[in-house]
């Protein structure tokens, strides 16, 4: 079981760098495309977006960080290991 948490840690490590790049390139898409009336708004809905998602991201990569690290090998049973 922790062989398997250190290779989702990996794979999460992965994967968060990954969508944000995909949610800039998605937004800079979008806004591009955008006709002038609808820009603001559009560009309004991203920043939000990304100013919600991108922290979401960075947390994923610290969580792979750690599940790399061992630090989840060994998990509190009861209240009193906490």
């Amino acid at each position: 079981m922790n062989s398997l948490k250190r290779y989702l840690g990996v794979l999460w490590m992965i994967m968060a760098p990954s969508l944000v790049i995909f949610m800039l390139w998605q937004a800079v898409e979008k806004i591009g495309h955008a006709t002038a009336a609808a820009k603001s708004n559009t560009m309004l809905q991203w920043i939000i977006i990304l100013t919600i998602f991108i922290p979401v991201c960075v947390g994923f990569f610290i969580f792979g960080y750690y599940c790399l690290k061992g630090e989840y090998d060994h998990l509190p049973e009861n209240s009193k290991e906490v």
